[in-house]
C-alpha cells in the first residue's frame, strides 16, 4: 500500500494526470498479484489446478488414452469447474481484507479514482487466473507428440482457449464485486462460488425445466455463461460470444465501482 505511495511521490505524478494513466492500476495490479505470490499458498493453488487437470486428462478414468484420438474435451469440460473454485480463492481478499484491515482508507487517501482501483484489482486477479491457464499449453504439445495421424482439431482448441480465458476474466470480475460487499474473506469466496456457479451453469439447468420447453428454454440458456463458452469451445468465435462477456465483465466491474463509491 505505501509502496505505491512512495512511487507517486518519487514519479512526481499529480492527481489529476495519474486519472487518465495507466500507473495506478498497473500499481494496483501488481500489488495484487505480488500479495497472492508472497506465501506458498498462492503456489499451491496454481499447483493443485495443474495437477488436478493433468490427473484427470492423463490418468483418470475417462482420461485421453480412452478416446483413441487426439482431443482436449475433457480438459475443457472440467477446467471451468476448477476456475470456479480457483478464482474466488484467488480474489476473496481483493477488497474483504482492505476494509477488515482498514487500508481501503489509506488507499483512497491516494490520488486514486475508484476505477483506477477496481480495474488494477481486476488485472492482478486475471494476471494470476493467466498464470494457472498458461502451463496447460503444455497439454497441447505433448497430445500432439502422442497423437497417431493429424492429431488435434487446432482450430477448436485455440477457440477452447479463448473461451477459457473470457471466462477467467468474467469469474474474476465476479470474485472482485463479491469481494466489494464485504470485510470477511470466506464470506466473499462463498458469494463468488455461488455467483459463478449460478451464472455457467444455473441459466443452464434453469433452461432444462419441461414447463419452458418449446422456445423459451434456448433464451434462458443463451444467457447463461456455459452457452457461450460451449460456442466459442467448437472453434467458432462469434461475435455475439465476445459481446456477452464483455458485457458481463464490465456490468460487474460497474457494480463493484457503484458499491465503493457508496463507502467513500
Amino acid at each position: 500500500m505505501y509502496k505505491i505511495h512512495t512511487f507517486l511521490l518519487q514519479k512526481n505524478i499529480s492527481p489529476k494526470k495519474l486519472s487518465f494513466s495507466f500507473t495506478a492500476m498497473w500499481m494496483i495490479c501488481k500489488k495484487e498479484w505480488q500479495q497472492f505470490f508472497s506465501n506458498l499458498t498462492g503456489y499451491m493453488v496454481i499447483l493443485v489446478f495443474l495437477i488436478v487437470n493433468g490427473l484427470a486428462l492423463f490418468v483418470f478414468e475417462g482420461n485421453i488414452f480412452s478416446f483413441g484420438y487426439a482431443t482436449l474435451d475433457r480438459f475443457f469440460q472440467l477446467a471451468p469447474w476448477i476456475l470456479l473454485l480457483l478464482i474466488p480463492a484467488v480474489t476473496m481478499r481483493s477488497f474483504a481484507d482492505e476494509f477488515k484491515l482498514g487500508t481501503y482508507e489509506v488507499l483512497k487517501t491516494l490520488p486514486l479514482t475508484s476505477r483506477n482501483i477496481v480495474t488494477g484489482k481486476f488485472l492482478g486477479s486475471f494476471f494470476v487466473a493467466t498464470i494457472a491457464l498458461l502451463p496447460t499449453l503444455i497439454y497441447i504439445v505433448s497430445i500432439q507428440q502422442l497423437a497417431v495421424g493429424s492429431g488435434l482439431d487446432f482450430g477448436a482448441t485455440i477457440g477452447a482457449y479463448i473461451g477459457l480465458f473470457f471466462l477467467a476474466a468474467v469469474f474474476s470480475a465476479i470474485g472482485i464485486c463479491a469481494s466489494s460487499f464485504t470485510n470477511n474473506a470466506v464470506v466473499a469466496f462463498i458469494i463468488s462460488l455461488i455467483a459463478c456457479a449460478l451464472l455457467y451453469y444455473g441459466f443452464n439447468a434453469i433452461s432444462k425445466l419441461p414447463f419452458l420447453s418449446g422456445g423459451l428454454d434456448y433464451y434462458i440458456e443463451m444467457a447463461g455463461i456455459d452457452f457461450h463458452y460451449s460456442s466459442i469451445s467448437k472453434g467458432v468465435v462469434d461475435t455475439r460470444d465476445i459481446i456477452y462477456f464483455t458485457s458481463v465483465l464490465l456490468l460487474m466491474l460497474f457494480i463493484t465501482e457503484r458499491n465503493l463509491s457508496k463507502k467513500i
